[in-house]
């Protein structure tokens, strides 16, 4: 006779402490992540735990940003600035853009947008990625936009009185004078880092690599740096021991979303569900009409390594392949460019009031 298999009891207690476990996770892995008890009070919606979301999501949406430079900001242009990065990425609810912007409330608005992030792809794991200590001296290749964002939304003036024309050719003309000088120093950029490696040549000790990065010459001659960069490494590798075991309960956390009540919060788990499946579908066609990124195309930041003529080369990217992969992007940034040029000049011939395309202005006497 066959025994009939047991089911296991679950422990209350170990169900009551699984839940702050993952958040607690997840809030490790996230810029300024809140507590557990925050998430719990945003939940029911309480006033107390708007502000602590609002500036997580304003770190999450803006990553690039320090800690100073983020202080820097006030919490109503934090409020500002997350509500139109949410519009650009195409976030359905549209009751997270009419809250006040002195961030007091919203509480479950946010922590629905946080869900609506995590859910959309590896939020936990991009932010590492961009966040993450660098030794070598790398070049990004194919970061692979969001594909399916539908970005910001169509330039719609409508002014009661005249716009000046001169100050938007103004603004134009203050953009390529910037982009000038953003290729100038670029161009400055790898000219320094091509005579650091030509000097460093045979210091490092993998030989596949031959010469040492900025980071690694500048360990060289400050040694306390090498302890400031051993304590970075240090909280990186406790981040990316909070993400492993974030994934491991996230399935905790997303029952414990979608076990709410009530019709607000059915409608944002349909909302969300579209969106996600709306995304999952741009991909899809990108990839079909081959406007995404091919599996055979490199991809992410690779480190720089001077090589000389004829020698062998060690793993990684070769010249012509990056080089390739520059041209590839190139001609497809070019095609947007030309779009929004003719979207520019549609909208400013709207501007003055006169009709697209050419006018043509008769000779006199005629």
């Amino acid at each position: 006779m066959g025994r009939r298999r047991r089911r296991r009891r679950v422990d209350p207690a170990d169900a009551a402490r699984a839940l702050p476990e993952a958040i607690a996770a997840l809030s490790q892995t996230l810029p300024a992540g809140p507590s557990p008890e925050t998430f719990r009070r945003a939940k029911f919606d309480r006033p107390e735990a708007a502000p602590a979301l609002w500036r997580l999501l304003f770190r999450v949406l803006s990553p690039q940003l320090a800690d100073g430079v983020s202080a820097s900001f006030s919490p109503e242009a934090q409020v500002r600035s997350v509500k139109l990065a949410l519009l650009t990425q195409g976030y359905p609810r549209r009751a997270l853009a009419q809250l006040p912007d002195d961030g007091s409330q919203g509480g479950r608005e946010l922590l629905l947008a946080l869900a609506w992030l995590l859910a959309r792809g590896p939020l936990p794991e991009r932010l590492l990625i961009q966040n993450r200590v660098q030794l070598g001296d790398e070049m990004p290749v194919c970061e692979c936009e969001a594909l399916a964002s539908p970005g910001p939304p169509a330039p719609s003036v409508e002014a009661d009185g005249c716009v000046d024309i001169r100050h938007l050719q103004w603004l134009m003309g203050k953009l390529r004078f910037r982009w000038r000088n953003l290729m100038a120093s670029q161009q400055e950029q790898c000219a320094l880092l091509g005579k650091i490696h030509s000097y460093t040549r045979g210091c490092h000790s993998d030989r596949s690599l031959g010469h040492l990065s900025v980071t690694e010459t500048e360990l060289l001659r400050d040694p306390e740096g090498g302890r400031q960069l051993l304590r970075r490494l240090e909280r990186e590798n406790a981040r990316l021991q909070a993400a492993l075991e974030w994934r491991r309960r996230e399935l905790v956390f997303w029952r414990w979303m979608v076990g709410g009540r009530g019709p607000q919060w059915s409608a944002a788990r349909t909302a969300l569900r579209e969106a996600v499946g709306q995304d999952l579908a741009a991909l899809r066609q990108a990839c079909e009409r081959g406007g995404g990124c091919s599996l055979a195309q490199p991809h992410g930041p690779h480190r720089l390594v001077r090589t000389e003529a004829g020698a062998p080369g060690g793993p990684g990217l070769r010249a012509p392949e990056v080089i390739e992969a520059l041209r590839s992007q190139e001609a497809r940034l070019e095609v947007v460019l030309r779009q929004l040029q003719g979207q520019c000049r549609q909208e400013l011939a709207r501007l003055v009031g006169a009709p697209p395309g050419p006018v043509w202005i008769l000779p006199p006497g005629r």
